[in-house]
């Protein structure tokens, strides 16, 4: 028995953290790398690309979750943005801020 919780203990001391996601990092980030065409902050409903929806629209659309937001960051293909290429914490981040504008 307790040979049989030292390895538990082990194996939950050796796994991986993971990552918690960060608001405030995803902004940032957002600002940093979105905010040339998207309208990247809280009350900011134009975009400076006319067609790139402001965060808070996406936040807003129907049935929107990190999910899809994971799904869409992630693509290979957008026709209409530029390849971005994403750490899954960026996405992570980003995601957070995006729906945090939503609450």
């Amino acid at each position: 028995m307790r040979m049989s919780t030292l390895i538990v203990a082990g194996t939950i001391a050796a796994a991986p953290t993971v990552h918690a996601q960060d608001i405030q990092r995803g902004r940032q980030f957002a600002l940093e790398v979105c905010a040339a065409c998207h309208g990247v902050l809280a009350g900011q409903v134009q975009s400076p690309v006319a067609e790139a929806p402001s965060f808070e629209a996406v936040a807003a659309t129907p049935g929107m979750t990190a999910v899809a937001l994971n799904v869409w960051l992630t693509a290979q293909d957008h026709p209409t943005m530029p390849n971005i290429v994403l750490s899954q914490t960026d996405v992570q981040d980003v995601s957070a801020y995006i729906l945090s504008l939503g609450e």
